[in-house]
């Protein structure tokens, strides 16, 4: 039986694990934080991360954790529509819809699927060995040796050490889970150098999240009252809906990306995924939906070749040119999208955005959300 020592336990981790395991492969997680659960509040899985799922063996359970989306859209600050999507039409030309989940449900629909014994909590890991050895832990020799553990991936650092390093975008994002009030579809926001995003959840829920320029590491002493006072005079229901979300469960993170492209996700035994691999800015809301691409890729790489070499070869040929291609348009996407802060740059923005026709829109999700992976051999669901 072949083996894997994953390390790092957010989403595209144990995508990874779950699709060795359903393959055969003895796997074994190990997480730095003392109980593995999602950092973040929502997530909009887009219909290349539902294919992904899908072929992991989850497509009908992870359609039952979430919304899909009837339509998607951009607003100015004050409420005026400068182009919208037709998540109808999206989801016949595509075959799935856009899905609002709780990321919380989904690592652990994830972690469900894994062997209670293949989970390792609690540890600090700061070096791996090629043979999956962490320091500390009594783990069996492993084949393969995979880095999911984010942007400051100490994997990374060990394998990679000339890899360019995180940087910090100049903006800080807030999110939080709130009461839905209103028949609400997902829908970005655009004011001077400031961005709200809503995605609607099951049950009543609604996620939403905003980013806007701060200092690098900053905080405000009261972060819900900064909000309540710096997007007041913002359209509705964004005013509500930072009033109705509760101050402690509010999440702020600065927003980082990887300073430049590796030449390779792979290194003898080691593959990198995720954002240990591609680490993006949000703009395009792929940073989740392509940890999950790279997970079943390499999870059917390993399936379909019998020589690890090979199946590496193959996962870093088909994700690198991907990965990074759609992390140079999300850079872009902020840049000259929400993030443009120059009152005459933000009116020719919105113009721009306003006269585009809708096909244009519709073809830049197409080209992302149109993936299909490859079938996973062997997979026991």
């Amino acid at each position: 039986m072949r083996s894997a020592t994953v390390i790092g336990a957010g989403i595209g981790g144990l995508a990874a694990a779950v699709g060795l395991h359903r393959t055969g492969w003895r796997v074994a997680v190990v997480e730095q934080a003392a109980e593995i659960s999602a950092i973040g509040a929502g997530i909009t899985l887009w219909p290349n991360a539902l294919r992904a799922l899908e072929a992991l063996g989850f497509g009908a359970r992870v359609r039952e954790l979430g919304k899909p989306q009837e339509s998607a859209g951009v607003r100015t600050s004050s409420g005026r529509w400068l182009g919208r999507l037709d998540g109808a039409l999206i989801e016949r030309k595509l075959g799935r819809p856009m899905l609002g989940v709780r990321r919380a449900q989904l690592h652990q629909l994830l972690l469900a699927a894994l062997p209670a014994d293949s989970l390792h909590t609690g540890v600090r890991v700061t070096a791996v060995g090629r043979d999956g050895s962490v320091p500390g832990l009594d783990l069996p020799p492993a084949d393969l040796v995979i880095g999911a553990d984010g942007i400051n991936s100490q994997v990374r650092a060990q394998y990679w050490p000339g890899a360019p390093i995180p940087r910090y975008t100049g903006f800080a994002a807030w999110r939080g889970i709130c009461e839905r009030r209103e028949h609400t579809d997902i829908a970005v926001s655009w004011g001077r150098g400031a961005e709200f995003g809503v995605v609607p959840l099951v049950d009543g829920q609604l996620y939403w999240y905003t980013a806007m320029s701060a200092p690098e590491d900053a905080r405000n002493p009261d972060e819900h009252a900064f909000l309540q006072e710096r997007l007041g005079s913002w359209h509705s229901p964004i005013p509500q809906l930072i009033d109705a979300t509760p101050p402690e469960s509010l999440l702020r993170n600065d927003i980082r990306y990887l300073g430049g492209p590796l030449e390779s996700y792979v290194d003898g035994n080691v593959a990198l995924l995720g954002d240990a691999a591609h680490a993006m800015t949000p703009h395009l809301g792929q940073g989740g939906c392509q940890a999950l691409e790279d997970a079943v890729v390499l999870a059917a790489s390993c399936a379909r070749y019998e020589d690890l070499t090979d199946a590496l070869a193959h996962y870093d040929a088909e994700r690198r040119p991907r990965t990074q291609q759609i992390a140079r348009a999300s850079y872009l996407a902020g840049r000259f999208g929400p993030f443009l802060a120059n009152p005459v740059a933000v009116a020719l923005r919105d113009t721009a955005a306003r006269l585009a026709p809708s096909g244009a829109a519709i073809k830049t999700f197409m080209w992302v959300s149109s993936w299909t992976p490859s079938l996973v051999e062997g997979l026991r669901a």
